[in-house]
C-alpha cells in the first residue's frame, strides 16, 4: 500500500468518525498515554539541579518509547505473507487516524461559536477549553479571536504536522512528533518549574514544527486562490511572538480578513504582541469563527485532494 493511499485513508477516517467517544471511554486514548509518560519523567526528573541536562534526557527517553512501537510495526510491514503486510497497515493508518485531529478540532472551535452565540459567559468557558491564556475578562472580539488563532495553530500543530511526519519517516515519525508535541504542551513553559526542564521538548518541537508550519501557511492561502493572503504572510508572519505559529495565524488572518494576535493575558499579566493584518478587521464575532471553520474545512479538502491526486498517479503508473 502507498504511503499516499496511507495517508489519504487516515485523513478520511479522522474526517468521518473523529475521537469516537464510546471507545476512549473504554481505552485511554494514544495521547493520554504519551501524557502519562511525560508526566511520569517530569515527576521523576524535574527536581534538583540540571534540570536542563535532566530534561534533554527525558527527551531523549520520549523518543526513543515512541520510536519503539513505531519501528515493530513497519518491520511488521515486511512481511508478505497471505496479506499479512496489507493488514499491518491498515492498523498504521488506524494509528495515525487517531493523532491527526482535524475533525476534534473543528468540533471544538465550532462548539465556541455556539457557545458564544448563547452569550459572552458561554463563549468564554467554551475557548477556555482550547486555549492556555485568561479568559474570564475576555470580550467577544476577544473570544472570536483565540478561537480563530487556536483553529490555525491547530491545524499546523494537529494535522499538517502529523501527515507531514508521518508522509517522512512513517509510524515512528508520527509517534515522535505526537510525544513531543505532546511534552511541549505539558512542560515547554517559560515558568520557574519548567524554564530548564521543558527546556529541550520546547525547542525540539519548534523545530519538529518548523516546516509543516509554513506549509500550513502556503496551503491555506493556495486553496483560497488569495494573493493578498501571501502577502499577509510574508510581511507579518515574523511578527508573532511563536517562531511558527504566526505562520497559520497570519494565513488565516489574511483569508478572513481579520487581525489577529496582539495583547493577551497569561496569569493576570498583559502582553505586549503585535498584531497580525494590522489592517484586517478589528470588532470578530462567532461568525467569524465560523468562518474559520470552514476555511479549515477548504484546506483539509486541498490537503485530502493533494494525496488523491498522488494516490491516483501512484496506481497508474
Amino acid at each position: 500500500m502507498s504511503v499516499f493511499l496511507m495517508v489519504l485513508l487516515a485523513l478520511l477516517l479522522d474526517f468521518f468518525l473523529g475521537e469516537p467517544e464510546k471507545v476512549w471511554d473504554r481505552y485511554p486514548h494514544p495521547a493520554t498515554l504519551m501524557g502519562r509518560v511525560v508526566n511520569w519523567l517530569d515527576e521523576t526528573l524535574n527536581n534538583g539541579s540540571q534540570r536542563q541536562v535532566k530534561g534533554f534526557v527525558a527527551v531523549g527517553v520520549m523518543i526513543v518509547v515512541a520510536f519503539i512501537p513505531g519501528l515493530i510495526l513497519e518491520k511488521l510491514n515486511n512481511i508478505e505473507f497471505l496479506g499479512f503486510d496489507i493488514l499491518v497497515n491498515l492498523v498504521e493508518v488506524v494509528i495515525a487516524a487517531v493523532l491527526i485531529a482535524h475533525r476534534s478540532l473543528i468540533d471544538h472551535v465550532r462548539d465556541v461559536a455556539t457557545a458564544l452565540q448563547s452569550g459572552l459567559p458561554q463563549g468564554r468557558n467554551a475557548v477556555s477549553m482550547i486555549v492556555g491564556r485568561d479568559t474570564g475578562q475576555m470580550s467577544e472580539t476577544d473570544v472570536s479571536r483565540a478561537a480563530i488563532e487556536s483553529a490555525a495553530e491547530n491545524f499546523s500543530d494537529g494535522v499538517i504536522a502529523p501527515v507531514f511526519w508521518f508522509l517522512i519517516l512513517g509510524l515512528p515519525g508520527i509517534l515522535i512528533y505526537k510525544m513531543i508535541n505532546t511534552a511541549d504542551s505539558m512542560i515547554g513553559y517559560r515558568t520557574e518549574e519548567y524554564a530548564e526542564f521543558g527546556f529541550a521538548a520546547a525547542k525540539l518541537d519548534d523545530l519538529l514544527n518548523w516546516l509543516p508550519a509554513r506549509i500550513s501557511a502556503m496551503l491555506i492561502c493556495a486553496v483560497h486562490f488569495d494573493r493578498t493572503a501571501f502577502d499577509v504572510v510574508f510581511e507579518d508572519a515574523d511578527l508573532h511572538r511563536s517562531p511558527n505559529a504566526g505562520w497559520p495565524e497570519s494565513a488565516m488572518a489574511g483569508v478572513l480578513d481579520v487581525s489577529l494576535a496582539g495583547p493577551r493575558s497569561y496569569d493576570g499579566q498583559m502582553s505586549d504582541d503585535l498584531f497580525v493584518n494590522r489592517q484586517g478587521k478589528r470588532d470578530l464575532n462567532a461568525q467569524d469563527v465560523l468562518d474559520s471553520v470552514k476555511a479549515l474545512n477548504r484546506s483539509w479538502f486541498g490537503l485530502a485532494g493533494f494525496f488523491g491526486l498522488f494516490t491516483l498517479l501512484f496506481w497508474i503508473l
